[in-house]
């Protein structure tokens, strides 16, 4: 069982990458092999029909679902622009939508959430639109497990853990039920 951890930001500093980042680590301690990818590694142009009609689907939307289809769970960390989620992170789902090579990469694994922001709400409205995007946009599979993260400026160590001890509980927790949630999914 293999695990996937991205963030919906390509900020060098980004808090997102940093939680990413430590649900991989998690994963990891617990003997799950996971790998964090970036989507700054994958720039695809803004998604326009007729440049699809035209062009087609970008290579790098290919290589990221063929990424993808290589784990049994992914989550997925995401801020919050506008109660909503970053563009960055729509347009690469709605790239994503558009390969249509089978297996459909959003219904054949499960899917976690997690956001941090620095705000009060911690990314906590965008989580919203993301589940919806996934269940109901895409027929994904999202577990109800998912942790928002406010000020998360002020919430990491050095070492990339959570200062608070009951967030990194809790978000643990999110990457245990995610790998639970796999291993089910694709027995």
């Amino acid at each position: 069982m293999r695990l996937l951890f991205f963030a919906g930001s390509a900020r060098e500093g980004s808090h997102n990458k940093k939680l990413a980042r430590l649900g991989q680590h998690i994963a990891e301690a617990n003997g799950i092999e996971a790998v964090f990818a970036d989507l700054a590694d994958y720039h695809m142009p803004i998604y326009h029909g007729d440049l699809e009609d035209d062009e087609g689907v970008p290579e790098r939307a290919r290589a990221f679902k063929a990424l993808l289809e290589e784990y049994d769970g992914v989550m997925i960390v995401t801020p919050e622009y506008n109660a909503a989620v970053p563009p960055l992170l729509k347009n690469t789902i709605d790239w994503l939508s558009r390969v249509k090579d089978e297996p459909d990469v959003f219904r054949a694994r499960v899917f976690a959430i997690s956001g941090a922001s620095p705000g009060y709400y911690g990314a906590m409205r965008s989580l919203l639109v993301l589940r919806q995007i996934l269940a109901v946009g895409l027929g994904a599979t999202v577990i109800p497990q998912q942790m928002a993260l406010p000020r998360a400026s002020q919430a990491f160590e050095d070492d990339g853990s959570l200062k608070d001890e009951s967030q990194q509980k809790t978000f643990a927790g999110v990457v245990e039920a995610l790998a639970v949630a796999a291993r089910k999914f694709t027995a």
